[in-house]
């Protein structure tokens, strides 16, 4: 039987006033740990979505003390995504899909009988193609992303959240001029700046926060234990051989949580 639309959708709904500002905003996406909000007018409509790339991309606007006043004075109207693009509950998900690649965005409202009670994301749909992929999984080095967006530590942050909202990238790898790793900056490290305003000057080693290694061959299990352990959703991967070179990758929460949660999964099996 097909999938419908609220058998991936999150039903938690997290909202924030239209004229709740980028400050505000950067609160609430920090607090509940989530990438979108949906923005209500005065009697609780939704009329638009704002993220934490809309959010970058008004920090890196902010390139002078003028332009940085006008933005911090902007709302969430006033930068969201609009119209809402939404879907019924109860429609198959590939109408869901068709959808968002129709109107290329991220995320759609869901409703029943025109009422909000959802969203659903690419990520949604990411982690339901994980749960029906079959293929062998054993090693970190068979599900890690070969593409890495990496910076220098003396790179601007202003620098880092345009290339992170050019590229679609939640975070960025910093390295040495050898190729060794420092550390990540991710979207929740700048959302402070963004919050308060304070970003002239500071440069990507300011902000950025320790990168956790894992080695290519180890298993999925030791991978999800330690981003567990750790409270982190990404590893940069490394040859253990040759832990100084330039990484091999990253793996994240999304590449493997999918599949661990699964009741046939290895990780299940008692």
């Amino acid at each position: 039987m097909a999938k419908l639309v609220k058998d991936l959708m999150h039903a938690n709904l997290i909202t924030c006033k239209s004229d709740a500002t980028l400050g505000q905003v950067a609160v609430m996406l920090h607090n509940n740990h989530v990438h979108a909000l949906v923005v209500n007018d005065r009697d609780g409509r939704a009329v638009g979505i704002i993220s934490d790339f809309d959010l970058l991309a008004g920090e890196w606007l902010s390139s002078d003390p003028e332009s940085l006043n006008v933005m911090r004075k902007l709302t969430a109207a006033e930068l969201m995504s609009t119209p809402v693009d939404s879907v019924e509950s109860n429609l198959p998900l590939s109408e869901a899909v068709r959808t968002l690649i129709e109107k290329q965005v991220s995320r759609l409202l869901v409703t029943e009988d025109g009422k909000p009670v959802g969203i659903i994301s690419l990520s949604d749909f990411v982690a339901s193609i994980a749960e029906e992929e079959k293929l062998k999984r054993d090693t970190v080095g068979d599900v890690m992303s070969d593409a890495i967006l990496v910076c220098r530590g003396k790179t601007p942050i202003s620098s880092a959240a345009r290339a992170m909202t050019s590229a679609g990238w939640r975070s960025v790898l910093v390295v040495d001029a050898k190729g060794k790793v420092l550390g990540v900056v991710s979207g929740r490290d700048l959302l402070q700046y963004v919050q308060n305003g304070n970003f002239e000057g500071k440069i990507v080693r300011d902000v950025m926060h320790p990168a956790l290694t894992i080695d290519i061959h180890a298993s999925l299990r030791e991978a999800a234990d330690k981003m567990i352990q750790n409270h982190y959703h990404r590893l940069v991967v490394v040859d253990k051989e040759d832990p100084d070179a330039f990484p091999l990758g990253v793996i994240s929460s999304f590449d493997i949580v999918a599949e661990m949660a699964r009741p046939d999964s290895v990780w299940q099996k008692r």
